[in-house]
């Protein structure tokens, strides 16, 4: 999303390693099905042109035409690095895995980076707007909005390319302050963070990268979420509990929850549906709420041989006596959160001990709110 940072980026990874070329599929077309590659290098284009159209649709014609293209630079042995430039909102996870999933032998993925201008992060991420409205949607029928989409490119990759304005005479940089790179720290806590302008750029493209580890950490079941920090007036508060939710008290402070921290992540339990964990996202006011597979406390013991090992490490780490891995773990992130607040409103959706002590079958025929939002109903 950070447009004029990822090609400054792009531009400096050119320069700086020999061999080197960017395939880029401009998607500025896409809701009339237009796809445009382009690739270059540090000398300028070296070819343009525009893909055969799949199924009417730019990101499936991105997608086939990519791991060709880049099989055909493989084959030509001049090229040591092929920068995969992706448009503004194309996210960095499917085409990873896309390009690991059908590169075999012959494409090595070295790494996955992230562009970020610092004194963008807020106000990107805090942009509720539909990428159709902005012009940045990928296909017609896109339902992503800026700030959701800009927080799952920033979560994923294992780095981060910051470009910064230069530092006046006090040592500042221009543009960002200690608030912008607070939150940044706080939404992405584990990221390697690299100046574009540094030679540590290079390293990092060349560094290597696990494409199943990359999933693991954004599934919400093991995902690699912040922990509880206070900085600059940036806040991330962890909210931890081991019982459900009421769905209908949660169901009505839905707004406020959406709306409280610039970025809300984690799982959560629902009463009325006590054997499905649910995945919460929320950026720029939007929410995503969906089914992310069962717990596997509700799971027989031989289903367990079933799921990935990385799943049930981070079950047993969270393991409850009487719950099992059943529990509520969110993250919010933000500037001027308060922290009192939250936890208060929180708090009160959880079932009451008169609520609590009706057991699961009690829990079942409580009010199905989320229904609507599940499409179960």
């Amino acid at each position: 999303m950070h447009a004029e940072a990822r090609k400054e980026v792009v531009e400096r990874l050119l320069r700086s390693v020999s061999g080197s070329v960017a395939l880029h599929h401009d998607l500025t077309g896409a809701c009339d099905g237009a796809v445009v590659r382009v690739l270059r290098d540090a000398r300028g284009t070296l070819s343009r042109a525009q893909p055969p159209p799949v199924d009417d649709c730019a990101c499936c014609t991105l997608r086939e035409d990519l791991v060709p293209q880049l099989e055909r630079l493989a084959d030509g042995g001049s090229t040591r690095l092929a920068v995969v430039e992706l448009w503004d909102s194309v996210e960095p996870k499917a085409v990873a895995e896309v390009i690991a999933a059908r590169g075999g032998d012959r494409l090595v993925l070295t790494n996955v980076i992230t562009a970020v201008d610092p004194a963008l992060v807020l106000p990107v991420l805090a942009n509720g707007d539909d990428l159709v409205a902005a012009g940045l949607a990928a296909a017609p029928t896109d339902r992503r909005t800026i700030g959701d989409t800009w927080a799952r490119q920033l979560e994923y990759a294992p780095v981060l390319a910051l470009v910064e304005g230069d530092e006046d005479a006090h040592g500042d940089t221009e543009g960002a302050d200690d608030a912008d790179r607070a939150l940044l720290a706080q939404l992405h806590p584990t990221a390697r963070r690299v100046r574009a302008d540094s030679f540590e750029l290079a390293r990092a493209a060349l560094a290597g990268f696990d494409v199943e580890a990359a999933a693991a950490a954004q599934h919400p079941a093991c995902a690699l979420l912040p922990q509880d920090a206070d900085e600059a007036g940036v806040a991330t508060v962890v909210w931890h509990r081991r019982r459900p939710f009421h769905p209908e008290r949660l169901y009505g402070a839905l707004e406020d929850l959406s709306c409280v921290a610039a970025r809300s992540r984690g799982r959560f339990w629902l009463a009325d549906r006590p054997d499905t964990m649910l995945a919460w996202e929320a950026a720029g006011g939007a929410l995503c709420v969906e089914s992310a597979g069962p717990w596997l406390a509700s799971l027989p013991e031989a289903a367990w041989e079933l799921v990935p090992p990385v799943r049930r490490a981070a079950a047993v780490l969270d393991w409850h006596p009487e719950h099992g891995d059943c529990c509520q773990h969110l993250v919010f992130t933000s500037p001027g959160l308060d922290r009192d607040r939250l936890e208060r409103l929180l708090d009160s959706c959880l079932l009451t001990d008169a609520e609590y002590a009706a057991g699961p079958g009690g829990w079942k025929r409580l009010p199905a709110a989320f229904d609507r939002l599940l499409d179960t109903g």
